[in-house]
């Protein structure tokens, strides 16, 4: 099986409070946080899963050294994540040898791609054994990667489903030239108005509601970050750090609740330290970002020639980082397209659509916001199967395929078991059971086949 290696969210926010215990992990908190449920669609069936709180100060991640605080970035959290890596696999050896790959949404646009291309360059470099990763490739959700084409997007997104007015929309595209590294003052107002809409919808989620009873940190902004945070022209404003909320709008909650029990703590081993603020999914302590490119293509680029597997995926209801701002950024590439945009399915339904470039496959998935796997977690499952088995999404035409290959298999059973039965009456045998009917084997096989929903 796959090690998989999951960055959620950032910088700053919490891999295990996001992606282990909201998205695809194989327990979540209850409502109240108390307990925990098993989520039946956990990717940990199809890959083994490693999370990671990066960078330090992240979750129950800590440093001895305050100063470290001070030096975060995108470099040394790369470099840290890579160090942390080759440690994991010395530790656990049994693990070396499988394929490893890397996931992660959101800001991890920039931590996924930047970790991979540290774990690139360091196989080339460095012929020691114990410093090889077996990396693969990386799979990235709704990820911020370029600057420009993120901005634009999502302002067009907004107004292309009916969020802000035509005065704004325009006020934006006028006063704002999404290319350049600092804002105009013209531009920062019209954004603060762009950003108060999202004071009563949620962001990351379009059409799902809001937790409005929350007195968690998961419902509340964030304090700004200073320094050079990208994306660059956003950074100045909370409603970057505004988490989602999923499904149920207040799931986030009920995470604080459980990381926060002493219980918990214990048994996890952490918070030995006693820290004197509570665990919240974002870090309050990390104020400070020192370096953020704003372009991730470069490095797409470099790993796409590399030979390493990419695939790019977008929930399209997200009004952070929409598909609408992906598509513009992967059109930068100018790479060539080897199978047209097109629908894949799960089940007998449209799930999203995909089209695969010479290197990159980028694949929606309907009606999931930012956080996919929870809005769309059989879905979700059924992807991340297929990328780790560098195997084709499901299309119409594979559905047919599938569909008439079983019925005649139903049927060749069928007459196998007629001529049993004729055998057994010639010989003057008792009858068994009769022929069972082919819809009754094609759904007993169906439900035999994908115990997950895959």
């Amino acid at each position: 099986m796959s090690t998989c290696k999951c960055y959620k969210s950032g910088p700053g926010c919490s891999s295990i409070g996001y992606g282990e215990a909201e998205e695809l992990g194989p327990f979540f908190p209850k409502k109240g946080g108390q307990e925990l449920q098993f989520n039946p669609h956990t990717w940990n069936r199809v890959a083994n899963l490693l999370f990671l709180e990066s960078p330090v100060g992240v979750g129950f991640s800590y440093s001895n050294t305050t100063s470290d605080l001070k030096e975060l970035g995108d470099t040394v959290t790369a470099q840290d994540s890579y160090v942390f890596l080759v440690k994991w696999f010395q530790r656990f050896p049994q693990f070396k040898s499988h394929e490893f790959y890397i996931s992660g949404e959101s800001y991890a646009g920039h931590y996924v791609p930047q970790l991979a291309e540290v774990i690139h360059d360091s196989n080339k470099k460095f012929s020691e054994k114990h410093h090889h990763i077996n990396l693969k490739g990386f799979i990235i959700g709704n990820a911020l990667l370029d600057d420009e084409t993120d901005q634009k997007g999502m302002i067009e997104y907004a107004w292309d489903h009916a969020v802000i007015s035509d005065h704004l929309y325009h006020d934006v595209k006028h006063k704002c030239n999404f290319s350049e590294k600092h804002p105009s003052h013209g531009c920062r107002n019209s954004l603060r108005q762009y950003f108060s809409v999202y004071r009563i919808i949620d962001m990351y989620s379009l059409y799902s509601p809001r937790c409005v009873s929350s007195n968690f940190s998961n419902g509340r902004e964030r304090p700004l970050i200073h320094g050079n945070l990208a994306p660059q022209l956003l950074s100045k404003f909370a409603g970057w750090h505004r988490r989602p909320a999923g499904y149920d709008p207040c799931a986030s909650d009920y995470t604080e609740i459980y990381m926060n029990r002493p219980a918990v703590q214990q048994a996890l081993h952490a918070n030995v330290t006693k820290i004197p603020y509570p665990w919240t999914h974002c870090s309050d302590s990390i104020t400070f970002w020192s370096d953020a490119p704003q372009s991730i293509l470069p490095i797409i680029k470099k790993l796409i020639a590399g030979g390493i597997r990419i695939w790019v995926y977008s929930g399209d209801t997200d009004g952070r980082i929409p598909v609408t701002a992906t598509r513009y950024t992967l059109n930068k590439l100018g790479l060539k397209t080897i199978e047209e945009w097109s629908p894949w399915y799960h089940g007998k339904q449209v799930a999203g659509w995909t089209i695969v470039y010479d290197g990159l496959t980028f694949v929606t998935i309907r009606g999931a916001g930012h956080q996919v796997p929870t809005f769309k977690p059989r879905q979700s499952l059924s992807f991340i199967k297929r990328f780790l088995e560098n195997k084709k999404l499901p299309s119409e035409a594979s559905l047919i395929s599938e569909t008439v290959e079983r019925f005649s298999e139903a049927q060749h059973l069928c007459t196998l078991e007629i001529r049993r039965e004729k055998t057994k009456e010639k010989h003057g045998m008792v009858g068994g059971d009769r022929a069972p009917k082919i819809s009754n084997f094609i759904n007993s096989k169906d439900t035999a086949a994908s115990p997950s929903g895959v």
